[in-house]
């Protein structure tokens, strides 16, 4: 309600990287008025939060199956301004679901390797699209060793399917004899770790409510840590620290925008409806989501 109400008169949106765009050319983020951005950028996140749901209810990480995931997921999705807009992370989010899923599935499987050769072939498309998401290479390795024995060929396989993508793409940019410019893709890499950050706070005020909610499912969480399955305990390591990769991958990309924490909202979606879906004082959950869907609407307004 409040981006239609104070609906921007432009959005323009670049889809790839400029490195990408070089290889690929999609003319799509001048294709929208400001109004079809900001519908377009809906119906995705519904369509995500469908997604999502159906895959944390299948891998069932929760009591019993319901909405509450694809309720946390488009709530999370709201809470800023720059969320509810086309952004190259509200497309990462797609992949970042599928990693979601494939990732639930090392345990069960008897080889991990197909399964992390293709983890790392959708990290390196999502690179492509928001170079960020590089770091969710490290997810490849934290996974396995939540959930397998050390298996070399597993542990090189998803470095592999990465590789392979920017092998095609180096292999571009030498026939177009701008290899130099490849080199220069990896340089956000050696970006040091900012030691100050200049936060207006008042804008982030809507997190208030959310991290009472986090905190009290981390709370939640431990109680019934060991009455877990182990393979729930292992879902919920690994999304925790899916979630810290999001937030600390800010780093690769000095003109990163707020959007770019889209990228937490899965993992953060997963732990809040864990919450919620195990609470047992009716008035006192159900009085901090109305409090949270109030402040959300608050501070978009204001």
């Amino acid at each position: 309600m409040a981006i239609f109400a104070d609906l921007p008169p432009a959005l323009n949106v670049e889809f790839l990287e400029p490195y990408a765009k070089f290889f690929i050319n999609l003319p799509l983020g001048n294709g929208f008025t400001a109004l079809g951005n900001v519908i377009f950028a809906a119906i995705l996140t519904f369509t995500q939060a469908i997604l999502f749901n159906r895959i944390i209810n299948n891998h069932g990480l929760l009591a019993k199956p319901s909405y509450l995931p694809a309720l946390m997921y488009i709530t999370g999705a709201s809470l800023f301004m720059p969320f509810l807009v086309l952004s190259p992370t509200l497309i990462c989010n797609f992949l970042l679901i599928w990693m979601m899923d494939k990732f639930l599935k090392i345990g069960k499987s008897p080889s991990a390797i197909m399964i992390m050769f293709d983890i790392g072939m959708i990290i390196a498309i999502g690179t492509l699209i928001y170079f960020p998401f590089i770091v969710m290479l490290l997810m490849l390795w934290l996974s396995l060793l939540l959930y397998r024995s050390f298996d070399w060929r597993e542990w090189v396989s998803g470095l592999v399917g990465f590789i392979i993508i920017f092998f095609f793409l180096a292999v571009f940019y030498y026939w177009n004899d701008h290899l130099a410019m490849f080199y220069k893709i990896w340089l956000p890499l050696a970006n040091k770790f900012p030691s100050a950050f200049k936060i207006n706070y008042n804008d982030y005020l809507v997190l208030v409510p959310v991290s009472v909610m986090m905190v009290l499912a981390m709370v939640q969480l431990r109680e019934n840590f060991f009455r877990s399955f182990i393979s729930t305990r292992k879902a919920f390591q690994m999304l925790f620290f899916m979630f810290i990769l999001g937030i600390v991958s800010f780093y690769t990309k000095p003109d990163f925008r707020l959007s770019h924490f889209l990228l937490c909202i899965p993992p953060g979606a997963v732990l809040l409806a864990y919450y919620f879906s195990n609470a047992t004082k009716k008035w006192f959950y159900e009085s901090l989501f109305l409090i949270l869907v109030l402040a959300i609407q608050y501070f978009l307004f204001v």
